[in-house]
């Protein structure tokens, strides 16, 4: 596990790096990072953004999340991308537990993750059982012909 990571809140000026992580990850057109990330600097949203940094305060990776609709203390991981330069050194894990710690303040009791079933996704799909979650679901052709989605699901509490 990297020692030297901090995490925060996502500013203005780290959306040119997390855009590349996203493009470099695969994550979608890191363009669309722009509207996504309007209400949150407006301070108009529940949504959380984090980083992880080295100390030089240059972005290593990103994630979101935001609550479910219509459910009491559920939230999303919707997004968690780690540069690959910096990939297997345990800062997603360190970037899952602070947003864990954050939704526990916020009295959250679930986090759900969901992801392709694509060949291409296997590391991420082991990853998610490695910081205690557990696959829930898998929806069959829910991306796209043969592209399932598997949820996993976390308890916040207890």
């Amino acid at each position: 596990m990297n020692k030297n990571i901090q995490i925060r809140e996502l500013r203005k000026n780290d959306l040119p790096q997390v855009k590349h992580i996203i493009d470099e990850n695969q994550m979608f057109p890191s363009e669309y990072l722009d509207e996504m990330v309007t209400e949150y600097f407006d301070d108009s949203s529940q949504e959380l953004w984090f980083v992880a940094e080295h100390n030089d305060g240059q972005a290593l990776s990103i994630a979101y999340c935001a609550p479910e609709q219509m459910t009491q203390g559920t939230w999303n991981l919707l997004l968690i991308a780690v540069a690959k330069s910096e990939q297997g050194q345990g800062i997603g894990a360190q970037l899952i537990s602070a947003i864990e710690n954050k939704l526990k303040q916020l009295a959250a009791r679930i986090l759900l993750v969901e992801t392709s079933g694509l060949p291409d996704f296997q590391l991420t799909r082991q990853f998610y059982p490695k910081t205690g979650f557990k696959q829930v679901a898998s929806i069959p052709e829910f991306y796209d012909q043969g592209d399932d989605k598997i949820v996993f699901w976390k308890s916040l509490v207890g």
